[in-house]
């Protein structure tokens, strides 16, 4: 059983049918009493740093959560997901704290270059920089997933890196992986068959055993609600 934290910042359904569509089962966690007998964890996340910060506290989750991944249980943090796992963010005030499993802050796109726009909205590719790494080993250079960010971490050992990519004249930790704790900058229930894999992955991880299903999106299909 894979809990899905719903702290009223995440697109939970999206998420929750993609797991479904690889064959994991899922549950929704809104306090600490919906976390017992759980294999892993996924943090999706859509809106500011401070904001989610200030929501799991107020479940009850927060600690039990930092606790979960600091004992390399399988986690996944997807979007502000990921980002919660850094000490700190540009986006909110210096005392707010993040959940510190990945040393680092997480930074605003300043692109040099006219015309570049922020958000990036949209399609882009990946660098694989943990080849042998329980998630991404599927995931092929040049593989393409989608994004919805005006920031991103910076990681201070640059090790956890496991995909990079570059927008607004950077390259950034698209994807960290340390142990069973991981997160993704890009959306995988949102990126069509390389994301379902990315996904059936970490299901094994958490000891499902699943298969990926025969019928997987066509180009331009999304898992959207």
């Amino acid at each position: 059983m894979i809990g899905i934290i719903d702290y009223g910042m995440g697109n939970l359904r999206s998420v929750e049918k993609a797991l479904q569509k690889v064959g994991a089962q899922t549950r929704f966690v809104r306090g600490v009493g919906d976390l017992a007998d759980l294999s892993g964890i996924l943090l999706p996340g859509v809106g500011a740093f401070g904001d989610a910060v200030r929501n799991l506290h107020a479940t009850g989750t927060w600690e039990p959560l930092r606790q979960w991944a600091a004992d390399n249980r399988p986690f996944l943090g997807i979007c502000l997901g990921y980002q919660l796992l850094f000490d700190s963010s540009e986006e909110a005030a210096p005392d707010v704290r993040g959940l510190g499993i990945f040393p680092g802050k997480v930074v605003r796109f300043m692109p040099e270059e006219a015309g570049v726009k922020v958000p990036q909205i949209g399609w882009n590719n990946v660098r694989v920089a943990q080849p042998e790494s329980a998630l991404f080993r599927e995931t092929a250079d040049g593989s393409y997933f989608y994004f919805v960010h005006s920031y991103y971490p910076v990681p201070a050992d640059a090790s956890v890196t496991a995909l990079a990519t570059e927008y607004a004249g950077v390259e950034f930790a698209s994807a960290v992986g340390r142990g069973n704790v991981f997160g993704t900058q890009f959306h995988p229930e949102k990126s069509q068959a390389a994301g379902l894999t990315l996904l059936r992955r970490f299901a094994q991880i958490c000891g499902e055993g699943l298969a990926l299903p025969d019928v997987v999106p066509t180009q331009g299909e999304t898992m959207l609600a």
